[in-house]
């Protein structure tokens, strides 16, 4: 979305004023590798996309805030001090749970503002837009209220706004990208100190091909939370023995397979397997990018998308069929679920003279054994959370 194309669009549902438009982007994310282990400690690899969330905002001469989507029919309207006083189960209470965690940290509103948002993230289908609305959210109103915009503060308190006011128990990861990304790089992100390197993605003749199952996913019913509680039981079982340990995924491979016997309840030790291998494969797929090595970069994904299937079960029927077909286009190095699994998407690295034999051909086997139309985006690695300037 094009900042004049978003004014246009603020102007036909609010109407014009002396205030002047600011217009704010934040992308959504896909994770490369690294599924499930940030609320576990682990590193994780996500990079922002050249596609998001665009938000434009103008003050008010009231103290009400209303908000508005291009996407979803609801909207809303609250005095300042409203804010926060109770939950909608709309969209709105993404923004509104950022706007109350900073309240918390002493951001008041000074004034109203009308807020515009236009996504062009698939809602629900794993690619960050809570994350990308809730980011775009708390960098916009900070800059118009003057405040410093601290990108990583951004993120814990867009990630605080999702775990207590939206209620859904998420890790850093998403809202960490989203901030955070640079264009052409991905992030080796350790999310229990917030430590990152922006490891170069320069993938040459392949490109990122994101497969939408249109299998939609939703994060709060989920069994999400149910796998967090089966981690949680399965590092406390192991800080029996090792006392130290503060995070399942800070476990070394091979001191886990010592340890396997002390499991009785072997679905906690495929929980645990998991977690420990697949943070040893995002730190192998780094190597493998500085390595230029892409065969090997592929080959962990698909790695990781066999252990989120067998060893994680966050995986489904719709994303199991197109990685699948995904694996039988030649030209195509790996294919993974990437997000928090039971439907949304998944991503592969296919080189430039396959893409479109990709498409069609996993669309129509896609279509043809789930009865589910997919949607593909063929996109690189953009931009994290900005203001958005005039094009010359």
């Amino acid at each position: 979305m094009k900042k004049q194309e978003m004014e246009q669009l603020f102007l036909s549902r609010f109407g014009s004023s002396e205030e002047s438009i600011v217009v704010f982007n934040a992308p959504g994310r896909v994770n490369l590798i690294g599924e499930h282990i940030d609320y576990n400690g682990g590193y994780v690899l996500p990079a922002a996309l050249e596609f998001g969330t665009t938000l434009a905002v103008r003050r008010r001469s009231d103290r009400k805030v209303t908000f508005a989507s291009a996407n979803f029919p609801y909207n809303a309207e609250y005095e300042i001090s409203e804010l926060g006083q109770s939950k909608t189960g709309e969209w709105v209470d993404y923004p509104i749970g950022v706007i109350s965690e900073l309240g918390k940290l002493g951001t008041t509103l000074t004034c109203g503002y009308d807020l515009f948002f236009h996504g062009e993230i698939p809602n629900g289908a794993g690619l960050s837009s809570s994350a990308s609305i809730e980011v775009v959210t708390a960098y916009a109103l900070l800059k118009l209220e003057g405040k410093e915009t601290d990108k990583v503060e951004i993120s814990r308190l867009s990630q605080r706004a999702e775990n207590h006011y939206v209620g859904v128990n998420s890790g850093i990861m998403d809202q960490f990208a989203v901030a955070n990304g640079a264009k052409d790089h991905a992030i080796l992100l350790m999310c229990d100190t917030l430590e990152y390197e922006l490891v170069p993605f320069h993938t040459g003749a392949y490109k990122l091909v994101i497969g939408n199952t249109n299998k939609r996913r939703g994060l709060v019913d989920s069994k999400y939370n149910e796998r967090r509680s089966q981690c949680d039981e399965a590092l406390r079982l192991l800080q029996d023995h090792e006392p130290g340990l503060e995070y399942l995924a800070h476990l070394k491979p091979e001191r886990l397979a010592q340890l396997e016997t002390i499991f009785t309840k072997e679905v906690l030790l495929r929980r645990a397997k998991h977690v420990v291998l697949e943070n040893a494969r995002v730190l192998e797929s780094v190597e493998a990018l500085k390595n230029n090595d892409l065969q090997h970069f592929g080959e962990l994904m698909n790695a990781s998308h066999d252990s989120l299937r067998d060893l994680y079960e966050v995986s489904c029927t719709e994303l199991d069929v197109m990685v699948e077909e995904a694996r039988l286009i030649e030209g195509t190095l790996g294919s993974r679920m990437t997000g928090a699994g039971f439907g949304g998407c998944t991503v592969s690295l296919v080189h430039e003279d396959s893409v479109e034999a990709f498409v069609k051909q996993v669309g129509e086997a896609y279509q043809r054994r789930t009865g589910l139309e997919a949607e593909f985006y063929v996109c690189g690695v953009g931009h994290g959370v900005h203001q958005m300037k005039e094009e010359k």
